[in-house]
């Protein structure tokens, strides 16, 4: 890939397209709902296209754009495969809506994240924890299932969580992750449940009859459409595979599950594709939009680790804050590619990467944890993130504004928490 036009990004306003997607997303489905369910995908089309038409005209970054587009197309694909196969298993039962049963559903869930992937496990168990609490489901049942299940819970495993299967093929060893992360990620997965459990609680004793089967859930477990997890365990086979075998391995396995699933299965999830729509046209935009903003990075990185250093806590932070807004995975890319060069090595180089992972993991450990933590922050930090709140939508659950999660959530509890880990355990 050239980068003659991100070396030329001289226009500062190129940048408000990507702004201005960040506060469409934010206010118009608080100030005008109805017009922003209408018009989104045209305002996404609109900046995009703001963005697209500079980098051809003026840039002439025509390959910068097919790159982006390439991986915007894998992205959908990925989430829609999941999407799809995940919305034939239906769960039920087992689970028993008090604090305690949810804190378990939540463990397990961020467990099974390392195993079937973030975006996987938050596919499959949605609509089983929407189920369960379906009688006092309220904002932080939505927050915390993202923060633990969609996001951190996956920080374990390459499979877990898309930065950390970048840096996998990048050559950081595969169980590298689980040996250098899981204090961190233990402590803020166990803090975190614990702050759900008070908060739940709170809420538990709040209802008009704790005792009652409105708060409770005590049907024996059933599982149907058990052999979609064939299915999902394919595509996620697929993803160690190279494209274009990669995306034709998924919409095979999604076509088979589509066709081999009965209808009954997916009505009883109350199963459609809004969700997916809506996910695939904002990120269009976003995707779109984002290319200066990591252009920008990408070759003034080196120049602001000068001017602002560039230790563990910093690496935990800069990868962080731009998680949080530009997705992670581009983040952690970005930030793994200023480590390598100030490691005197190459982000391209396998075993420049395996040399940086196994003698100095220090920032890598910083540049991971940030990614995979700090994409919990908002609905757009990972991909999973805005495919939950849209299903909770569509099943007419009230979900946080993308302020309102920040403020009320992200702020006061995720971000101390986050804070603590980088105190105890980076340098």
């Amino acid at each position: 890939m050239t980068h003659q036009g991100a070396d030329t990004l001289s226009s500062p306003w190129i940048l408000a397209p990507f702004l201005l997607q960040l506060l469409a997303i934010a206010l118009l489905p608080f100030l005008a709902p109805h017009w922003w369910e209408r018009h989104y995908p045209k305002i996404s089309v609109v900046l995009g296209g703001i963005t697209s038409i500079y980098y051809l005209g003026e840039l002439h970054g025509g390959e910068r754009l097919l790159e982006t587009l390439h991986e915007y197309i894998g992205f959908v694909i990925l989430l829609a495969s999941l999407f799809i196969v995940a919305g034939g298993i239906h769960i039920r039962g087992g689970a028993v809506a008090t604090p305690l049963g949810n804190v378990i559903f939540l463990l397990s869930g961020a467990l099974l994240a390392n195993v079937i992937g973030t975006t996987g496990a938050s596919m499959v168990l949605i609509r089983p924890w929407i189920r369960i609490n379906k009688n006092r489901i309220v904002g932080f049942h939505a927050v915390f299932f993202i923060f633990l299940v969609s996001n951190i819970g996956g920080g374990l495993t390459p499979i877990g969580d898309p930065p950390l299967f970048l840096g996998f093929l990048k050559g950081v060893p595969f169980w590298w992750p689980l040996m250098h992360l899981w204090k961190p990620w233990t402590l803020t997965i166990l803090l975190l449940t614990a702050i759900f459990y008070l908060l739940d609680r709170r809420s538990f004793l709040k209802a008009k009859n704790p005792d009652s089967e409105d708060v409770k859930t005590q049907e024996p477990w059933a599982l149907e459409g058990g052999g979609n997890v064939v299915f999902l365990c394919l595509i996620l086979s697929a993803l160690f595979l190279s494209s274009p075998w990669r995306e034709i391995v998924m919409v095979a396995s999604t076509a088979l599950s589509w066709s081999m699933t009965p209808g009954r299965i997916r009505q009883k999830n109350d199963f459609n594709l809004a969700p997916m729509k809506e996910v695939a046209w904002i990120f269009l935009g976003i995707f779109a939009t984002m290319i200066p903003a990591l252009d920008y990075l990408g070759h003034h990185a080196s120049a602001l680790s000068t001017s602002f250093g560039m230790g563990s806590r910093h690496f935990y932070c800069y990868t962080g804050a731009l998680s949080s807004l530009l997705d992670n995975a581009p983040a952690y890319l970005a930030f793994l590619s200023v480590e390598m060069g100030l490691q005197g090595g190459s982000i391209h180089d396998p075993q420049d990467v395996l040399r940086v992972a196994t003698q100095t993991p220090a920032n890598l450990v910083a540049i991971s944890l940030g990614a995979v933590f700090f994409g919990a922050m908002t609905y757009i930090g990972n991909g999973p993130n805005f495919m939950v709140k849209s299903i909770l939508t569509s099943s007419g659950v009230k979900t946080p504004s993308f302020f309102g999660y920040i403020i009320l959530y992200s702020l006061p509890i995720l971000l101390p928490v986050l804070a603590l880990a980088a105190w105890l355990f980076l340098d």
